[in-house]
């Protein structure tokens, strides 16, 4: 591990003593919890290996969607946070270059018609997305004829284009294909229809001294293989690390 950081930089990253890192559950390439019901997974690792180049404690505050997870580092709740980069996230938060590249697709029924995703942006159709997620972001930009509903969050998609009978559920490819596995009947069209940029990021009053030194811990543990290390470890498949900003 590199020298610790000046304290200014951990006086920055930790007003109440330790670092507050706010966890978003609803994404499982990222975070879930594990047999034990303890949160686990890449963002978590990253959390608590910050915490100890601070050489602080590592307290996790821990949310079901990604849209709560914003507003605690937003609202200086949380000292970092875990989040898909994205314009209109860029309010009150800094973030660093990407650590995760993460495919979004789309999913419909074994009996759809749809067979491409240029399909899915037609008067008429349904799709369905987490509330608050980048997908919601993104789609609410870039669909001009489809229609967006809303799931109360990334893991209740398919549910929720279940019970409605949506035409399509848009998220996490590997979410999609596990629904689709276990809920049978289902299948993803071809290809994905964004990456997501998965970075860290610290509310925007800690300043840019604090901004560059996590941006500088997210391009080390790419560099290093932690991150790599840590998806492999915790069994991710199908994202990839970012490449170097």
């Amino acid at each position: 591990m590199s020298t610790p950081l000046p304290t200014e930089i951990v006086q920055a990253f930790t007003p109440t003593g330790v670092l507050r890192a706010s966890i978003n559950l609803g994404n499982p390439i990222l975070a879930g919890r594990n047999a034990a019901g303890e949160p686990a997974g890449v963002s978590i690792d990253l959390a608590r290996a910050f915490a100890e180049r601070l050489g602080v404690g590592c307290e996790l505050v821990v949310f079901e969607k990604a849209q709560a997870s914003v507003e605690a580092v937003r609202g200086e709740q949380a000292d970092i946070g875990f989040f898909a980069i994205d314009p209109l996230r860029g309010e009150g938060i800094r973030f660093t270059a990407p650590y995760v590249l993460i495919e979004g697709a789309y999913l419909v029924r074994q009996d759809s018609p749809l067979a491409d995703n240029a399909e899915v942006d037609v008067p008429g159709r349904r799709v369905v997305v987490g509330q608050g997620s980048a997908y919601d972001l993104f789609l609410s930009r870039e669909l001009k004829s489809a229609s967006i509903e809303r799931a109360p969050s990334s893991p209740d998609v398919v549910p929720t284009f279940m019970a409605r009978n949506a035409d399509v559920a848009a998220g996490v490819k590997q979410q999609l294909e596990a629904d689709a596995a276990r809920l049978g009947g289902l299948r993803l069209l071809p290809g994905r229809f964004m990456v997501i940029q998965q970075a860290m990021g610290l509310p925007a009053g800690r300043g840019e001294t604090a901004q560059a030194a996590l941006a500088a811990f997210v391009e080390e543990m790419k560099a290093s293989g932690f991150v790599a290390e840590a998806m492999k470890r915790h069994g991710v498949q199908g994202a990839a690390v970012a490449p170097a900003a």
